[in-house]
């Protein structure tokens, strides 16, 4: 069985999870696989992926809490971030749908596939040879371009912690920051960190998050206001510089020159 491809099913309905299995079963002279797990909802998919590195998943577009697309994002965020020394699992997402809604031309990017529910054997046999013919780059990619063509946005940050997976609410998050290869995502209750890119951050998250600093991004409804700060103390030898004033906790953050001139004018 080691040449037999790894599959996670990930679904909400144990049903819908059964079935997917049924199906699966009767390709397996055709598809040598093994079932490496199921997951019921996103942080049993995340930390699942994270364990057993499946090669290929199966997902649901419909779940509550997360959508299979937002998933999606969360799986390629942290994908992206994989190095040499520390690569990340990037497993090739087939997308299964009831709904002929999903299956628009966002879906119709060479690089990504769907499957509409009730799941036929063959249709299913034809992704699943589709996806092994696909290079990382190209589903990273192509997982962008679906988000983007849906206009979905994650709405938490996950956190792999002690195996287990966190899922933040970004509205919980008071700010970003960059701290060697981890950030820092601050809420009112606590520390968390998550292997991402500050600027990627940005990117995505523009509209609530500003940076103030090189190494730091804060949620513009967690700024109370900014203080003046002229060193005075022995080894606080410098220029005056600008500091946020954080709404709920007692941190405060310098500001950059070069920023100062942008962040300013958001508290009146």
């Amino acid at each position: 069985m080691s040449d037999a491809t790894s599959i996670l099913i990930v679904d909400d309905e144990a049903p819908a999870r059964a079935r997917l299995r049924e199906v699966l079963a009767d390709l397996s002279p055709e598809f040598p696989h093994r079932i490496v797990g199921e997951a019921a909802n996103a942080p049993e998919a995340l930390a699942q992926i994270e364990s057993q590195r499946p090669q290929i998943v199966l997902m649901d577009v419909q779940m509550p809490g997360m959508t299979g697309i937002e998933l999606a994002r969360h799986i390629s965020a942290r994908a992206g971030e994989g190095d040499q020394d520390d690569p990340k699992p990037m497993p090739l997402v087939i997308f299964v749908t009831a709904f002929d809604e999903f299956a628009v031309e966002a879906f119709e990017v060479n690089a990504l596939d769907y499957l509409l529910k009730p799941v036929r054997a063959q249709r299913l046999l034809g992704a699943l040879k589709r996806a092994q013919t696909l290079l990382p780059a190209e589903h990273l990619e192509a997982i962008d371009q679906l988000v983007k063509a849906t206009n979905t946005r994650r709405r938490h940050l996950s956190v792999h912690e002690r195996g287990r997976v966190i899922l933040v609410p970004l509205e919980q998050v008071l700010y970003l920051k960059a701290e060697l290869k981890y950030i820092t995502v601050r809420t009112r209750e606590r520390e968390f960190l998550i292997e991402e890119s500050l600027t990627s951050l940005e990117e995505e998250f523009k509209d609530r998050f500003v940076r103030i600093h090189r190494n730091a991004l804060v949620a513009r409804p967690s700024i109370a206001g900014f203080e003046r700060v002229t060193p005075t103390g022995e080894g606080e030898a410098g220029d005056p510089y600008w500091q946020v004033v954080l709404r709920e906790v007692p941190e405060k953050l310098p500001v950059s020159r070069r920023q100062w001139s942008i962040v300013k004018g958001l508290v009146s």
